[in-house]
């Protein structure tokens, strides 16, 4: 779990709300980030039903993107309860120790994945 739960809470948030039409809202006490109108590309959980994580959940292309992920760095990235049948993927939040650069990366496949054409077309972010 992160030592440092609201410091990563608002850095999640920042790269979040960068983009065009974001909102966000509570999801089952977790915060959730979505397009306005539209779909969610990213959950924050916190030791979600006790399970130890503290992490940044977020759309890929699927079960073989996932377990592809997950082999690659299980230390990292990790299949969440309920929305990994739905090839979700888990990413670890470990304040200072965190690898930014790999959340803001997948925070934007995500968003891309759910964004509609015109935003898409807008040039996103």
């Amino acid at each position: 779990m992160s030592p440092d739960y609201e410091s990563d809470l608002a850095r999640v948030r920042a790269i979040c709300m960068a983009y065009p039409e974001a909102a966000e809202k509570l999801s089952h006490g977790s915060p959730a980030f979505f397009i306005e109108k539209g779909k969610v590309y990213a959950y924050v959980w916190h030791n979600h039903h006790n399970d130890g994580h503290t992490a940044v959940m977020v759309k890929t292309s699927g079960r073989e993107e996932q377990a592809m992920l997950v082999e690659m760095d299980p230390d990292f990235y990790h299949v969440p309860p309920y929305l990994g049948p739905s090839g979700w993927i888990g990413m670890e939040l470990n304040g200072d120790a965190t690898d930014w650069d790999r959340i803001e990366d997948r925070i934007a496949i995500s968003w891309e994945m759910v964004a509609p054409r015109r935003l898409l077309e807008a040039g996103g972010r």
